[in-house]
């Protein structure tokens, strides 16, 4: 009978190592659910469910899931952008309406309830420091608009005063498919 000898650092190193797994384990777990739960939020909508007909096109933004789901008028494309959402449920506007306006290289003017809370905003040109980003659509409600952002860590989070926004380059691609008269719901 022949008896195997283990060196001591080998004993130990596989120990060590034996205590980690399921750490390891652990923390893959946690990194799939969380993927997981992310990832339901970007579930496709069906337009059905929120028009009769698409008309021009049509676009709802989803505040809880912070999405923007895209249709042109016949169904065939569909698109979903990740998208900033108004900070709180008091600027959060809730219902149907159609963009009416159109602008590359908008404008910024603070509105009066912006101007209340914080007193230092001022107009702004358009241009890099412009919170609307490289383009706006203008809904048919005033001060609403679904707009572009120089700042992107603002897209997937509750930081707008009522506004939708997205990343310059998907605003970019959305103002060419949205003609004027989309129609537009907010839930």
């Amino acid at each position: 009978m022949t008896q195997r000898s283990f060196p001591r650092r080998t004993v130990l190193l596989g120990g060590a190592a034996s205590l980690a797994v399921p750490s390891l384990l652990r923390a893959q777990t946690s990194d799939l659910e969380s993927v997981r739960r992310n990832a339901t939020s970007f579930m496709a909508q069906d337009w059905r469910d929120h028009f009769d007909s698409l008309g021009k096109a049509a676009v709802v933004a989803d505040t809880t899931s912070r999405a923007l789901h895209y249709w042109n008028a016949d169904g065939s494309d569909y698109r979903v952008y990740p998208t900033s959402v108004p900070a709180t449920e008091e600027l959060t506007r809730r219902g149907y309406t159609e963009i009416v306006r159109k602008k590359v290289g908008p404008d910024w003017t603070p509105t009066q309830s912006m101007m209340e809370r914080f007193p230092e905003y001022k107009y702004m040109p358009p241009g890099p420091g412009n919170p609307l980003g490289t383009h706006a659509m203008y809904l048919g409600w005033p001060a609403y608009i679904i707009h572009g952002t120089h700042d992107t860590r603002k897209i997937g989070r509750r930081s707008s005063d009522g506004c939708i926004g997205l990343y310059n380059e998907k605003i970019e691609e959305l103002f060419a498919l949205c003609p004027v008269g989309t129609q537009v719901r907010i839930i």
